[in-house]
């Protein structure tokens, strides 16, 4: 398992590297997220080890026993230590644990969503950085469902309304299509909606541009894209 960890990071790191130059992307700009969701934290070790230090997870629930085993053991091992993102739907029940073991929560879809955040982070006094989610999928019915609803969370934000969250970044999903032309319209979307951000809300640090996974991660990149999230291409199937 260690190899092969491994060997799928050097593999999809390479490809990254391959596909920044391509685009005249300056080499490092693309961040790799390993989405570790349903895979033991065994695999996420051997992924640390290779010097990953970026995972994605789904549920919370998971994301809490598996990581605090990892945080143990990567003290004991002296490694570095994981850089946690929630990456999947997050229900306002699961907010305090999110808030406690990660490091940003991707998929922020729904204004009540940052007040939660924000009082569950004032109690333990935490800043956290979030990304806003757009719905771009028809197939997909995660993300603030339109550019209005989210820019209104902007709006909110750039008012202080929620001093212990930075809001650094956008993220979508791509339709699940053979359709070229339909996923990157999905990530060409994104991309001139944190143009358009960075322009409205300037004292927002609006940098991160989370899409692309496994099968779209070089059309995302191509796209814009700041961080792609891989799961089956590193660890294997769940």
């Amino acid at each position: 398992m260690e190899v092969q960890i491994q060997d799928n990071l050097l593999k999809i790191l390479d490809n990254i590297k391959k596909i920044e130059q391509k685009n005249n992307r300056k080499e490092g700009s693309v961040k790799l997220c390993a989405v570790s969701k349903f895979h033991p934290a065994e695999s996420v070790i051997e992924a640390l080890k290779g010097g990953q230090t970026l995972f994605g997870e789904n549920r919370v629930q998971e994301a809490c026993s598996k990581f605090e085993y990892i945080n143990q053991v990567v003290e004991d091992k002296k490694l570095a230590k994981p850089n946690l993102h929630i990456i999947g739907v997050l229900q306002s029940n699961k907010v305090k644990k999110a808030v406690e073991i990660a490091n940003c929560i991707q998929s922020v879809d729904r204004i009540e969503l940052l007040l939660e955040i924000e009082k569950r982070c004032t109690v333990i006094d935490k800043n956290i950085d979030v990304f806003l989610e757009l719905h771009t999928a028809e197939d997909s019915k995660a993300g603030f469902a339109d550019e209005t609803s989210l820019i209104k969370a902007c709006e909110e934000a750039a008012l202080l309304k929620f001093p212990h969250i930075r809001i650094s970044g956008l993220m979508t999903m791509a339709p699940f299509t053979e359709d070229l032309s339909a996923i990157i319209k999905s990530f060409s979307t994104l991309r001139k909606l944190k143009e358009r951000l960075n322009i409205d809300f300037p004292n927002l640090p609006i940098t991160e541009l989370s899409m692309g996974m496994s099968g779209d991660y070089e059309s995302a990149i191509a796209e814009g894209s700041t961080m792609v999230r891989i799961g089956t291409a590193i660890f294997g199937n769940r």
